[in-house]
């Protein structure tokens, strides 16, 4: 997405407003553009309008109808990397977009506040993982599916449009010009965690593998099999992606499992579940312990800032706050030594190619 940090543009994805589509609207634009008939039922979202649609045969999909603020490049690129997965990796569980009448995975519609853009997906049918039971084999299954797709996306030559995404790891200490948002009883802590970024920033940028990753693994964006929840059957919301080092996935999604009292538990299920399709390399398990505190640093960061700016969506963008924090203290002092005691034996991993 165009999101960027608060140094680079004071008006983002994040921050635009817009007027709000009315069911019948949406309903209308999905019969004249796809040719299909049903109903639109309104989902909660942050940076656009998402909306459930059911056809008159019961089929489910997600309508997506884009801020007015949002660059065109970045949905061509999130629609890339769709398409390229359903070329390259069949196996992984994505949505598909679903053509417009006229052949195209989106069409621009002429609104007031100026065009947007809107896109067809089909709906994945499970539960996402935040409101399953956590367990050793489902943090497995959930690191071993985040391989698979960095797999998948490996190949795929697209490129974000330029600019800065504020939850790119990459770019953490864009996020010093708004730490005095951060209360004074956390501020000390993501503070240190920025400054341990910068002295390692040489290491990071002279990381060997680079490519586009999801950047988003996290358990509102990963669907689990409800007869069976440690089993993953859907992947969504591709709009953070980015081109950056790959252990920066691996980060972000590690991010989430370090809230618990079982955290270091659910760590080495979940790294050892990655482990079973994908190679880590020395440089890469050295900084994941940094990169991990940075993407928790980053939340608490983010969150603060967004909710005093945006104090009636509040709810929404405070939900990870809590837990980042307490990930935070769990791994404040945890070094790439203390990492390699949870996976000592690293494996080498099957093939995991399609």
């Amino acid at each position: 997405m165009t999101e960027r940090s608060p140094a680079t543009k004071k008006t983002d994805s994040m921050s635009a407003t817009w007027s709000t589509t009315t069911i019948a609207d949406a309903e209308a634009a999905v019969a004249d553009v796809y040719g299909l008939d049903g109903a639109v039922k309104r989902l909660s979202s942050e940076r656009d309008e998402t909306f459930l649609f059911t056809r008159a045969d019961g089929t489910d999909f997600v309508l997506k109808i884009a801020n007015p603020a949002e660059d065109p490049a970045a949905l061509e690129f999130q629609d890339g990397a769709l398409l390229h997965l359903a070329a390259a990796a069949p196996a992984v569980p994505v949505p598909r977009l679903v053509p417009t009448k006229g052949g195209e995975p989106s069409h621009t519609l002429s609104t007031a506040d100026g065009p947007r853009i809107m896109r067809l997906l089909t709906f994945l049918r499970g539960e996402l993982q935040y409101r399953t039971p956590a367990s050793e084999a489902q943090s497995h299954n959930v690191g071993r599916s985040l391989a698979e797709l960095g797999l998948g996306l490996e190949d795929y030559n697209g490129r974000p449009p330029a600019g800065k995404l504020m939850w790119d790891i990459s770019h953490t200490l864009d996020l010093a010009a708004v730490v005095d948002h951060v209360a004074p009883e956390r501020r000390a802590q993501v503070e240190a965690v920025l400054g341990e970024f910068e002295r390692s920033l040489p290491a990071i940028t002279g990381l060997r593998r680079w490519q586009i990753i999801h950047n988003d693994f996290n358990p509102h964006n990963i669907l689990l099999d409800p007869a069976a929840p440690t089993d993953v059957v859907g992947i969504i919301d591709f709009g953070d992606m980015v081109h950056a080092p790959l252990i920066n996935d691996l980060a972000v999604a590690v991010s989430y499992h370090l809230a618990t009292d079982n955290w270091a538990a659910r760590t080495r299920a979940f790294l050892e579940g990655f482990l079973s399709a994908r190679t880590l390399e020395p440089g890469e398990i050295e900084l994941l312990p940094l990169l991990a505190r940075s993407r928790l640093a980053m939340s608490i960061i983010i969150a603060e800032w967004r909710s005093a700016r945006f104090p009636e969506n509040r709810d929404y963008i405070m939900r990870n706050h809590v837990t980042a924090w307490q990930g935070l203290q769990n791994i404040s002092d945890l070094t790439p030594a203390g990492l390699k005691t949870l996976v000592p034996n690293f494996p080498r991993p099957e093939s995991c190619r399609w």
